[in-house]
């Protein structure tokens, strides 16, 4: 299916790796013109150069840390001055450290509110009004199926998260009638350097080891595996493209059946 992303102006953040990599990879096979994030720049150059292989026309690679609101600011201007403009917006990031409810430190939240809710928001912000100027453009956030089903040990995750899906709705409704969707990726069990980190953890914490986890956890999702990560990305680039123009606001889980509501 040709999704028609041909020349369309993409930056997806935290895309040097992970479901973010996915995502770029998705839309540079796509013909999409794609400026990646992330800390580092040296990873950053290698895959935009991986990316025109896919098919990118160009593709850049821009320095920029969510936990630096300042930072949301330079990349935005950076992305335009690259693409001439942009008209995807990938949101994506880090995940916080596991805890429960009880363990949550006001540090924390202070902290992570930042990279989850204030960065986020502030890049979105900045870029809005030349999509709007153009009637035309499409915000994808990367989330977390904890968004519809709280996950254990994740309660900074849960928590914060929560505030991006209320403003992913809020917005989605503003700007449904100006060509721009807003929608959420939601995740499941995908084998990324996240999901290792809280496997690390949780062994730690229960004293099972890695593969044991993996083998339970597997076995709790329907298609009996973890996900790889090639195979989120392509929803980014649908959700990306004018094949879905008339979906908006709205949580897209992709977990492998994990998700038990309806």
């Amino acid at each position: 299916m040709d999704l028609g992303l041909q020349g369309k102006r993409a930056l997806v953040m935290g895309a040097s790796k992970g479901l973010g990599r996915s995502i770029a990879d998705a839309l540079a096979a796509e013909g999409a013109l794609v400026a990646i994030s992330g800390r580092d720049q040296a990873s950053l150059d290698r895959v935009a150069g991986e990316l025109q292989s896919l098919g990118a026309p160009k593709a850049v690679g821009i320095q920029a840390d969510v936990a630096e609101g300042s930072q949301m600011d330079k990349l935005a201007d950076a992305a335009v001055a690259a693409l001439g403009g942009v008209d995807i917006l990938v949101l994506n990031h880090g995940g916080p450290p596991t805890c429960t409810a009880l363990e949550m430190k006001q540090e924390d939240l202070i902290t992570w509110f930042q990279r989850i809710v204030l960065s986020p928001i502030r890049v979105a912000n900045k870029l809005l009004p030349a999509m709007r100027e153009q009637k035309w453009g499409r915000i994808l956030t990367v989330g977390s199926t904890g968004m519809v089903q709280p996950l254990p040990g994740l309660a900074l995750s849960n928590t914060l998260r929560a505030a991006i899906v209320g403003w992913n709705k809020t917005l989605s409704a503003e700007l449904a009638g100006e060509g721009i969707t807003c929608n959420i990726l939601a995740p499941g069990a995908f084998a990324t350097d996240r999901t290792a980190e809280t496997l690390a953890a949780a062994s730690a914490k229960s004293g099972k080891s890695i593969e044991a986890l993996v083998a339970e956890r597997s076995s709790a999702i329907p298609i009996g595996r973890y996900g790889e990560p090639k195979e989120f990305g392509p929803m980014g680039a649908f959700l990306a493209s004018d094949k879905a123009a008339y979906t908006t606001g709205r949580i897209h889980i992709i977990d492998g059946g994990a998700v038990r509501g309806v």
